[in-house]
């Protein structure tokens, strides 16, 4: 009763926010385009003054707008949906309730009102609505990652896809999901080995659900039928959600969907287009990054003159790189190592700390003061910009590695090469150089079959507050 209770207080609350937004949005909208409206702009005028002829229909507006952005559940708190996909549901609802205020002024035949008013009040009205729901993310996180409103999980399936799941919620503490342990069938604790904690059998689940306050379980293994059904009928009764992992997941390519066949619901493993043939990407790249050079155009002059000031050599540092189709490129970096830091390498080999074809250490002595501070706020990829505006690279991609230090007889990284490589990717926002690199090798894989505009969009954004706090970076 009271987790339904603090469930409406929370849409009552975004719900009224919307309502705030929406309407400051329509009154700035007016504001900017008054000469075109004939009466005098004020919050009560607007919605409420008898000299105002479109007052019904911006409050027409107003309700058609959250009508829509409840329908899309947008009122209510779901941590495991990305951001860019909460902003893509704010776009349509604000697109297709426009369009319903469109129907409307032509249905009634309303006249005189005024089109900038309408396109430019929608523009606002997706703005002020997608900057709140980033800023509540934020603050969620924030408080979740603190203790607040946590809630246990158990697994059921401690193998390669269980552990996987595992680390992924576990990196990432805004989720909330406290992870108590596992259920296997075939598996037990070894206690010479650093692994999944087994808590039991799926014949133990009420004891341990109720013994550890389990909220979720997620299954993450394919078991016989009758399991499957006695597990679940036992957390309905318990009240405890079910979350499937689909099976072969890891193997597909594209999105599912959901849909149904009378009262039979499907799920779709969707072959999607590959990632090279997505239209847009390409101009949307050259676009940003053309803006992006435009307005970085200070910081690339000041840092250069640092980096000048600080150490003999070239401002830039060109490294050769594979790119799409395995075509060759200098990668353009900002200069953040002594000048023969390449003639060096071969006497730092020995104390290389990442695994596979990557060399990192993370007190480098090549590595200049300010390059220190370069390295760990990103700076000395900001000429990547330029690469990309070139056609070498792409925003977000899979990591380009050197060409010395890729091992060519690996096939990964043969789809690796279908794609341009990125300035930013999976890799930058889930731990940059302290990741291992199969795990980087599976989130380029993973990231080049389910590839999106949104998905792309949501890495950008999340790429920001994890260069500023410069962890993982050296």
């Amino acid at each position: 009763m009271a987790y339904k209770y603090k469930q409406q207080v929370i849409r009552f609350a975004y719900t009224l926010i919307d309502f705030f937004c929406i309407c400051f949005s329509i009154y700035f909208a007016c504001k900017l385009r008054q000469a075109t409206l004939p009466f005098e702009i004020t919050f009560s005028n607007i919605f409420l003054d008898q000299s105002n002829p479109f007052r019904f229909l911006f409050v027409f507006w107003i309700v058609t707008a959250i009508l829509f952005l409840s329908s899309k559940t947008l009122y209510q708190t779901r941590r495991e949906v990305l951001e860019g996909f909460e902003i893509s549901l704010i776009l349509r609802s604000v697109i297709f309730s426009t369009l319903v205020v469109i129907v409307a002024i032509y249905a009634l035949k309303i006249e005189g009102f005024p089109r900038t008013v309408l396109f430019v009040g929608a523009a606002f009205i997706a703005l002020t609505l997608s900057i709140w729901r980033v800023l509540k993310r934020f603050l969620v996180e924030y408080m979740v990652s603190r203790g607040y409103n946590n809630f246990n999980a158990l697994i059921i399936g401690a193998g390669k896809v269980g552990t996987m799941l595992a680390d992924e919620i576990k990196s990432r503490p805004g989720l909330g999901i406290n992870i108590v342990g596992f259920l296997d069938d075939f598996k037990e604790n070894d206690p010479e080995e650093d692994g999944p904690h087994i808590l039991g059998t799926s014949a133990d689940f009420v004891k341990i659900a109720r013994r550890e306050f389990v909220s979720k379980i997620y299954i993450a293994t394919h078991s016989e039928g009758k399991i499957f059904m006695k597990l679940l009928k036992q957390a309905n009764d318990m009240g405890i959600a079910v979350r499937v992992v689909p099976q072969g997941f890891e193997l597909m390519s594209g999105e599912f969907f959901k849909y149904n066949i009378g009262i039979v619901p499907i799920l779709e493993y969707s072959n999607g287009e590959r990632f090279h043939r997505q239209f847009g990407k390409r101009l949307f790249d050259f676009v940003l990054a053309s803006i992006l050079l435009l307005l970085m155009s200070p910081v690339f002059i000041f840092l250069a003159v640092m980096i000048k000031m600080d150490t003999p050599g070239p401002v830039f540092y060109l490294s050769k790189r594979f790119g799409r189709g395995g075509k060759k490129f200098n990668m353009l970096k900002f200069r953040s190592m002594v000048s023969d830091a390449d003639a060096k390498l071969s006497d730092y080999l020995d104390q290389n700390e990442a695994d596979g074809p990557i060399f990192k250490i993370k007190k480098d002595p090549r590595i200049t003061k300010l390059g220190v501070i370069l390295r760990r706020y990103s700076l000395d990829e900001l000429p990547q910009i330029i690469n990309v505006i070139k056609g070498d690279m792409s925003l977000v991609g899979p990591r380009p590695l050197p060409i010395e230090q890729i091992r060519k007889e690996d096939l990964r990284q043969l789809m690796r090469l279908e794609v341009r490589p990125g300035i930013t990717g999976l890799w930058q926002i889930r731990g940059r150089s302290d990741i291992s690199f199969a795990r980087l090798v599976k989130w380029d894989m993973w990231y080049i079959n389910n590839w999106s505009f949104w998905l792309d969009f949501n890495i950008l954004l999340q790429t920001i507050p994890v260069v500023l706090k410069g962890k993982g970076a050296y």
